[in-house]
């Protein structure tokens, strides 16, 4: 049975992120299908240039969760009750949407599936990840060791089946449940004995200035953009994160750049 990276796209904003990470995975030269999981939020218009890169198109539903379990996980809602205080999620970040996710386990013509967020590159080739057991999830590391304690669902490696996701539909619309990081929670809770990755599989861009000295541009196999997207015009850390967001610019509009020449972060070793 063949692998596949997936992605999900649940407006305009994703599908062009999902551009830049297909783009980024190509480069790599993985013979990986790269699967684009697409809700009804997105238009067939924006689907095309993922179509042109050969990606499949597979569209998915939200999932049949109830109208309480849907009414407190709605962005007014659960950003009210447990708000981001490390950064900034966008507008269009849509908290339903990423239960969505969890459609990549009736992807069962695939044998392993790598899910990688839309908002994030591979900088070079990481399938070797298809030899990682289900579940395996870097940490959600991106201030200070502390982090390791959980995972971060950017980048996860999993096993498609049709018995695991019934499961997960059973464990998630519980009486009352409220997951506060969304599908990260959930996962993290549905596989309490989840496998670490490398964080290098999942640097996530805030360890750019919060961690400098973890930063290894020879090292890094997936780059996640999470908070604010490279792609926001009023992205409020840009100055910042400036050459992470040039890169990403880059991989979006098919320009190839050495990783190897890109700066390290200030107070890098």
């Amino acid at each position: 049975m063949a692998n596949a990276f997936v992605t999900l796209v649940t407006n305009a904003d994703y599908t062009m992120g999902a551009m830049a990470l297909a783009r980024s995975i190509q480069r790599t030269g993985t013979h990986a299908d790269i699967v684009v999981l697409h809700t009804g939020g997105v238009s067939q218009d924006d689907l095309l240039p993922l179509q042109s890169l050969g990606c499949r198109m597979v569209a998915v539903e939200h999932l049949p969760l109830s109208d309480a379990f849907n009414e407190r996980h709605a962005r007014r809602n659960l950003h009210g009750a447990a708000p981001f205080t490390k950064g900034r999620k966008p507008n269009f970040h849509t908290p339903l949407d990423n239960f969505c996710k969890l459609r990549l386990w009736q992807l069962t013509d695939y044998q392993t599936c790598v899910f990688i967020d839309a908002d994030a590159l591979v900088l070079k080739n990481v399938d070797k990840l298809f030899d990682y057991p289900e579940f395996s999830a870097a940490p959600n590391l991106y201030e200070s060791l502390a982090d390791f304690r959980r995972l971060n669902s950017g980048v996860f490696v999993a096993k498609p089946s049709l018995a695991t996701f019934e499961a997960m539909l059973v464990a998630l619309d519980q009486p009352d449940a409220f997951w506060r990081r969304t599908d990260q929670t959930f996962l993290e809770a549905f596989f309490p004995d989840w496998h670490g990755l490398p964080v290098f599989m999942n640097m996530l861009q805030y360890v750019w200035f919060n961690m400098p000295g973890l930063w290894d541009w020879r090292s890094i196999g997936i780059l996640h953009y999470q908070y604010e997207k490279p792609w926001e015009t009023d992205h409020p850390r840009s100055n910042e994160l400036k050459p992470l967001i040039d890169l990403w610019h880059a991989f979006h509009d098919g320009r190839v750049i050495d990783i190897r020449s890109l700066p390290p972060p200030a107070g890098a070793a």
